[in-house]
């Protein structure tokens, strides 16, 4: 791949980078306070959480296909603005119910719905965005530098909000989160580099694109590797997530600033990581760091539940733990994320950008909905069989156990013998339309 000019001097991916880094900042606010308003307010139980998960993330399996060809057959950075003005929108109207004390667990169910049709359009639309922003040879650096930020704000962003949370609520903080959508909103609106027109697709149907979309992922052994490792992964995740807070809160007693620390201490690993990624990657080959990144990863999910079955970690190992293996997973992710984002981005035609990341969405977020369900109704079955703490901390490690097996996709595939990205693959052929 030829070297290309720093990704300092291009102003137009400045724009774009300013307008995430605060908008990742505002949410990690609302990433933790919506929780916190869910358990601690409305007291929501195991399974209402899952739902929550279920509903933020449904888009992506009811509609990831469709909103790619529609992507497509569209400029992207419009789509982008909109979406973040819609994104804002409804973090505020959550906050201000939150403040009426009117807000109940349907208005969450519902937000969290909306709120996930626009991040559809705002995902399948950004990663297909970048590639006509920045050139081939830039992807790896400018993820890296995304990741980056992904990352900061992970280390600085749930500490701050669970202080200011602990001080004036967390219905108060997401109006901050409201108002970094539309900060992010203002920033692309400001970029200057105005994007081809999308090649015409003539008559041919929605159907017929998404067709074509979910070929260019199935028939490449590259990206279906990527897809099943990923989805598996997002799947176990998600139910895992779906309880860890409830699990945290209630059974280990963490309160809310302690709960922010534990992120913001762990998300020092998301740093690391995002900073190294690419080094990591020219060191020990492209391959061999996507599949150890997952076992990494699952390594991490599989210490908060085991902690709670060995005699020898008393009650006072429970926040380094914590954070120790909040660090783990969260190294893992952005190194993952950035070298198989990258390696996606650079194999397939622009034309098909759209088409081929709403198919990745639709398939590894797809996962998101069915994992939240699982979580959520596994631990309400164990909870009327062992009691609310076990059912909790069994759902944890069931789920973990299932995401640290995910790197068998990747690791039994060609994914593995990569050292470096390689060239764009063919378009597919006959019977895709």
């Amino acid at each position: 791949m030829a070297e290309a000019a720093s990704l300092w001097r291009h102003r137009d991916f400045l724009k774009l980078w300013v307008g995430e880094t605060i908008s990742v900042f505002g949410s990690q606010f609302t990433g933790l306070a919506l929780p916190l308003i869910a358990v601690l307010t409305l007291r929501a139980t195991p399974g209402q959480m899952g739902l929550i998960q279920a509903f933020a993330t449904a888009p992506f399996l009811l509609l990831g296909l469709i909103v790619g060809v529609w992507v497509d057959r569209r400029r992207r950075r419009p789509i982008l603005i909109a979406a973040d003005v819609g994104r804002g929108a409804v973090v505020g109207m959550v906050a201000l119910l939150a403040l009426g004390a009117v807000l109940s667990i349907e208005y969450l169910y519902v937000a969290a719905l909306v709120n996930g049709l626009l991040t559809v359009f705002f995902d399948v639309a950004y990663m297909a965005y970048l590639p006509s922003l920045v050139e081939r040879a830039q992807l790896v650096e400018a993820n890296s530098k995304l990741q980056s930020t992904q990352a900061a704000a992970g280390v600085l962003g749930p500490g701050m909000a669970g202080a200011i949370i602990q001080l004036v609520g967390a219905a108060r903080v997401m109006i901050l989160d409201a108002l970094s959508f539309f900060a992010s909103a203002v920033a692309l609106a400001l970029v200057a580099r105005r994007e081809a027109p999308p090649k015409s697709t003539g008559q041919r149907s929605l159907l017929a694109e998404a067709r074509e979309g979910l070929a260019v992922v199935t028939r490449n052994p590259l990206l279906r590797a990527i897809a099943s490792c990923t989805g598996t992964f997002n799947f176990f995740s998600i139910a895992y997530g779906s309880v860890y807070v409830l699990y945290v809160l209630d059974v280990l007693h963490v309160d809310p600033l302690s709960l922010g620390l534990i992120f913001s201490l762990g998300s020092v690993g998301l740093l690391v990581g995002a900073v190294t990624a690419a080094r990591l990657a020219k060191r020990f080959g492209l391959g061999r760091v996507i599949v150890w990144t997952n076992v990494i990863g699952g390594l991490g999910l599989l210490l908060v539940p085991l902690a709670g079955f060995l005699p020898i970690a008393p009650l006072d190992w429970t926040l380094p733990v914590l954070v120790f293996a909040q660090a783990l997973t969260g190294f893992s992710i952005p190194v993952y994320n950035v070298n198989q984002v990258s390696l996606r981005q650079a194999i397939t035609p622009d034309h098909l950008q759209g088409r081929m990341n709403a198919t990745m969405r639709f398939i590894v977020w797809g996962t998101l909905p069915l994992g939240a369900l699982f979580g959520g109704a596994l631990a309400e079955l164990l909870v009327g069989a062992v009691g609310k703490a076990p059912a909790l901390q069994l759902t944890l490690l069931v789920s973990a156990v299932g995401s640290s097996l995910a790197f068998l996709w990747v690791l039994f595939s060609p994914v593995r013998g990569l050292e470096r990205i390689p060239e764009p693959a063919p378009p597919p052929s006959g019977g895709t339309s």
